[in-house]
């Protein structure tokens, strides 16, 4: 790796986690928007009626628009595998602002879980070094990524909607939502690529950009009925952690992004597993048994 890919590495890295930070406050706001939206209007129409009176909302919608903006400049400067992992952070995160800034009980060994995970995620990308490609993706294969997300998405909102309000509904939810947010990432790329190649005028007409547009959009409204179904611990590890996972494969898949393998794969997985234990302790605590 050249010092100026070395550069631009770092520089992917540093924008995705303010993208993580500005993600994880404005998921604590959205929360505490949602939680004052009655059951019955969830996903509804009602439901944006609720969310347009409330300055929380709007605030968390702030703060998203400005993670988006990080997020396009850690896409421009570093790959899907290496910018989208770090948002795996926006858990713990989210969880510690919450703690602090709206009083809510950290769950039993919450932190430890922010720990784990957060050592478990450094471990992991310090092995897989991921590695941007530069294949040049074309209609056919966006078609059909386009069509298998899309697919998944739908599945799991649909299943969704069809259980009563708790965990199961809350992490459907979170992860349809997490697939369109990996989607928004793909889509995200893909239009910063054309404005570095032809400047604003070539981001304004590219279809991608508008792709970007509608999949951030159902992404959003996914996540806040993730958020107002269940609780932050339950619909959150399956966000992000489902996020990543879905933009590693998109990455691949896509534009032939890598990771190290050989023996580094031992401390990749040493990583992900540490990453994925620290989660699952959240979403087995129960909110009534609170660390102090």
């Amino acid at each position: 790796m050249s010092f100026a890919d070395a550069g631009g590495t770092a520089l992917g890295a540093a924008f995705a986690v303010l993208t993580a930070t500005a993600n994880a406050a404005g998921t604590v706001l959205q929360r505490v928007a949602a939680g004052s939206v009655p059951e019955d209007d969830a996903f509804s129409v009602r439901l944006l009626r609720h969310l347009l009176r409330n300055r929380a909302w709007f605030a968390g919608i702030a703060v998203i628009v400005l993670a988006a903006v990080f997020q396009a400049a850690a896409l421009t400067w570093g790959s899907l595998t290496l910018v989208q992992p770090i948002l795996v952070a926006e858990l713990p995160l989210a969880l510690l602002l919450a703690h602090v800034f709206t009083r809510t009980p950290m769950p039993a060994g919450g932190w430890t879980a922010c720990l784990l995970t957060s050592c478990g995620l450094a471990l992991a990308l310090g092995a897989a070094a991921p590695s941007q490609g530069h294949r040049a993706v074309d209609d056919v294969r966006w078609a059909v990524v386009l069509s298998v997300t899309a697919a998944a998405v739908v599945l799991c909102a649909g299943w969704a909607v069809k259980r009563p309000h708790g965990s199961a509904r809350a992490v459907l939810f979170g992860t349809g939502s997490a697939i369109a947010y990996g989607l928004t990432a793909a889509l995200m790329k893909g239009a910063m690529e054309h404005l570095e190649a032809g400047g604003v005028r070539e981001l304004v007409v590219t279809w991608q950009t508008y792709g970007c547009v509608a999949a951030g959009a159902a992404a959003l409204f996914l996540l806040t009925n993730a958020m107002g179904s269940g609780p932050l611990y339950v619909s959150q590890p399956a966000l992000t952690l489902g996020e990543a996972a879905a933009s590693l494969v998109l990455g691949a898949v896509l534009y032939g992004d890598r990771v190290r393998t050989g023996w580094w794969l031992l401390p990749e997985a040493v990583g992900v597993l540490l990453t994925v234990h620290g989660v699952l302790l959240l979403t087995r605590a129960r909110p009534g048994d609170a660390d102090r």
